[in-house]
């Protein structure tokens, strides 16, 4: 107890010696870059662990036969997983992303401090055992619980925790892709944060370190390899376009069908049951369709670097049916959705990054092959046009067009094809926001009104909690009460309403002073009335659960100026006036908006 006591002494006199010395601008840069490098080891290290065990658990399988392990290496993987957060971490991990626009939007930017390790440990053993997910939503979890425990550490305030958490999350995206400009713009449109010259400058230096530090651990080549062979004409914008509403579609199907599942996971309380389940589907698309194995990067190089389709049918069924092998992406197509929600529904963890890519890819290939097939026009390049699936779905699935061009030229070098990168990117996302308002991530916490978004005002209504601004101090009058022992009660508060609570503490009226100021003084009416007769009913109750707009709403359409609050047991809080929330709108909105 001793030793806690003086480190934390040490760090106490570490922060005030930085409060006088060091500017808090200075100082975040600072943190921005640790932020940077601690974010890049972390992806660094997931990759390797993924790695590790895929080649440790496949690395002798025979390509030209199917193999009986791939019906039991995923089970293996997703009880592992299941019981180490179950009896380990004891705490729900899943959802990585919509975890951090959670936390943004309602815990002031707190993440708990076993986000920097659990999911990555959660993440890779699930992957690795052939878990059709991706590692990167794991860790922009882990970056950003990074970002926001340093600033904790620091004693930092809210504003720079948010910044922090950013920082976080481009730091893990761009050390992972070895993709800054993607790490950047994902923050910015997915975690919606706004780019302000104060936050610019952080997000830059943490995605800028991270690259280089992964650079120096793996090398400067591009994630995938790609070489251009076919430069890009004006002629096919067309085809491109029609890429893009199709991919926008596949997004829309992947989003739906991914909520729909987990709705029906929700059905299984007992965790066995539903890792006998999604164990059960995994395993078997898996065994079908060895490339639902993980990540599926491999599947992309074999895509986007021509490989022969024995080569992509490797481990399957339909090895040596080359005919067959747009029937099987078809398919494939069909079933990555399951085979990636019921990873973790079934008790798994990892995110639908690589999903997304794995999914753009085969659809573009596919498309392009389809069309050359039935002799659509000219012949189409069906290396690029993998390329612009994934760019497609990307900006699709996660409501993020700059973040899908940019992360594919960065992922594949594929500069070179920017204008259909972007056109691919454009089409699929204005078909997607024709149906849904909000990306896979934030769909959740959109339906209960806890997202932010780039709307200022909404986004402080959504920062602005009920029990921030609950007033408790109103005396509270009993409904059997003369008016003589309310004049009473009157006397001792400057108040000018007065809640009637009974025995239960359930709020049953409200007395107002202006409804009783010409009685006060008629001392022969004392015991004539009682409270029950002088109170008004209540117009409307608020939840302190309830959102700060469904509150603002009821304010609007009752014209009350206070309104009483109860918990979630229906027991009487306190009363919100509308001054005490434009006082903390207004405070919340200057720092929100403040460079």
């Amino acid at each position: 107890m001793e030793r806690k006591a003086n480190e934390k002494s040490l760090l106490d006199r570490f922060i005030e010696w930085r409060e006088k010395h060091i500017s808090q601008r200075q100082f975040i840069l600072f943190l921005s870059f640790i932020v940077g490098v601690i974010s890049s080891l972390a992806a660094f290290v997931l990759k390797h662990f993924i790695e590790f065990i895929q080649h440790l658990l496949t690395g002798g399988f025979e390509s030209d036969t199917f193999n009986w392990l791939y019906l039991i290496y995923p089970v293996v993987g997703i009880l592992i997983t299941g019981l180490f957060i179950r009896n380990v971490v004891r705490d729900d991990i899943s959802h990585g992303v919509t975890k951090v626009l959670y936390s943004i939007s309602r815990r002031q930017g707190r993440i708990k401090g076993h986000n920097m390790w659990s999911s990555l440990i959660a993440s890779g053993i699930t992957i690795g055992f052939g878990g059709s997910v991706g590692a990167e939503s794991p860790i922009v979890f882990t970056g950003s619980a990074i970002g926001s425990n340093l600033a904790s550490l620091f004693k930092m305030d809210q504003k720079v925790m948010m910044l922090l958490i950013g920082c976080g999350a481009a730091g893990a995206v761009s050390g992972i892709f070895k993709a800054p400009i993607a790490g950047l713009v994902f923050t910015l449109e997915v975690l919606m944060l706004d780019l302000t010259m104060s936050s610019l400058l952080p997000l830059l230096i943490s995605s800028v370190t991270a690259v280089t530090l992964s650079y120096l651990l793996s090398g400067t080549d591009a994630m995938f390899h790609f070489q251009l062979d076919d430069a890009f004409s004006v002629s096919r914008v067309p085809y491109v376009m029609l890429l893009g509403i199709m991919c926008g579609l596949i997004s829309l199907y992947f989003t739906h069908v991914t909520a729909g599942v987990e709705k029906f996971f929700r059905r299984f309380k007992n965790p066995y049951a539903r890792l006998a389940i999604g164990g059960s589907v995994l395993s078997i698309l898996i065994f079908l369709f060895p490339p639902l194995y993980g990540e599926g990067y491999n599947m992309i190089n074999h895509l986007i670097n021509g490989s022969s389709a024995d080569v992509i049918l490797n481990n399957s069924l339909f090895y040596g049916h080359a005919n067959l092998l747009f029937l099987y992406m078809a398919l494939i197509i069909l079933f990555k959705v399951f085979a990636s929600t019921v990873t973790n529904c079934g008790g798994g963890c990892g995110g639908i990054f690589a999903p997304s890519l794995f999914l753009g890819c085969i659809s573009g290939y596919l498309f392009a092959g389809l069309c050359n097939m039935f002799g659509l026009g000219e012949v189409l390049p069906d290396k690029n046009f993998a390329l612009f699936g994934m760019a497609a779905l990307m900006s699709g699935v996660f409501h993020a067009p700059l973040t899908g061009i940019f992360l594919i030229a960065e992922l594949t070098g594929g500069y070179d094809l920017f204008l259909p990168l972007m056109i691919v990117s454009v089409c699929s996302y204005l078909t997607v926001r024709l149906f849904d308002d909000n990306n896979i991530y934030a769909i959740r916490l959109a339906q209960r009104g806890e997202l932010i978004t780039h709307h200022k005002d909404q986004a402080v209504l959504t920062i602005l909690k009920v029990e921030d601004v609950i007033e408790k101090n109103f005396m509270r009058v009993d409904p059997d009460m003369d008016l003589g022992a309310l004049t009473a009660v009157v006397a001792k508060t400057k108040r000018n309403i007065f809640p009637v609570v009974n025995a239960a503490d359930r709020l049953v009226g409200i007395v107002f002073l202006d409804d009783i100021r010409h009685m006060m003084f008629r001392q022969e009416l004392y015991h004539r009335f009682t409270v029950a007769k002088l109170m008004r009913s209540v117009p409307v109750r608020l939840s302190i659960e309830e959102p700060m707009e469904a509150v603002m709403r009821k304010f609007e359409e009752t014209k009350a100026w206070n309104l009483p609050v109860e918990d979630t047991s229906g027991n009487y809080i306190g009363f919100i006036s509308k001054s005490a929330i434009f006082t903390a709108y207004r405070k919340t909105l200057l720092d929100f908006t403040s460079d």
